[in-house]
């Protein structure tokens, strides 16, 4: 009997256990300052980008949404293709919720032309005013991208000439990064839009 109901404890315990984790609220990453008492946490940086239709995109674009950015670049030859499936799915998703919007900012904007990012676009058959492709000056680009805890940059030892992240990254309506996964593979994307569901959950739908 004792071990009975040793065993009924330890299920009871498992289920408020797994609850509780799963209330946690996401984490804001990166290093964090305390100033005056005040915590501060790292932001992304406000930006001035170009769309694929050469429509100047700010951080204003974004106010109260969150958004979805990975790093690529079209004529990539090994991990963008494998993060633009994944990154489909996420549009699938999440396309009928105005809450979320997804970013692709190239890595190559030398070659990435509005007419290059347009057909790119079309080719995936989207809404480029759910899910836009971004580009402007090179050093803005790859500046940037360390906000995202991401990388990009040219590197003429890397496939196709860039070393980027195969990255999708989850940016709050504060502009602060709370996820990322592995953008090659299913199972971590699965994994992430759980994760954006949650973000919704704590910080859209009680507004």
């Amino acid at each position: 009997m004792k071990v009975k109901i040793f065993a009924l404890f330890l299920a009871v315990f498992g289920v408020l256990a797994c609850q509780k984790a799963t209330h946690q609220p996401l984490p804001i990453l990166g290093n964090r300052d305390v100033v005056d008492g005040d915590t501060i946490y790292p932001t992304i940086r406000d930006f001035s980008f170009l769309n694929q239709d050469s429509q100047v995109v700010t951080n204003k674009l974004f106010e109260g949404k969150a958004y979805v950015i990975d790093f690529f670049f079209v004529s990539c030859p090994t991990i963008c293709p494998k993060v633009t499936k994944q990154m489909r799915r996420v549009y699938d998703r999440f396309k009928s919720d105005d809450r979320v919007l997804l970013v692709g900012h190239t890595v190559d904007p030398k070659h990435d032309t509005f007419a290059r990012l347009q057909k790119h676009a079309k080719n995936l058959d989207i809404d480029t005013r759910k899910w836009m492709f971004l580009t402007g000056e090179k050093d803005s680009i790859y500046s940037i991208a360390a906000d995202y805890f991401s990388v990009a940059s040219e590197d003429t030892d890397a496939a196709g000439g860039f070393n980027h992240s195969g990255r999708l990254i989850l940016v709050d309506k504060k502009r602060h990064v709370r996820a990322f996964c592995d953008g090659t593979t299913a199972s971590s994307v699965d994994s992430f839009m759980v994760q954006i569901d949650q973000l919704l959950q704590e910080e859209y739908s009680k507004n």
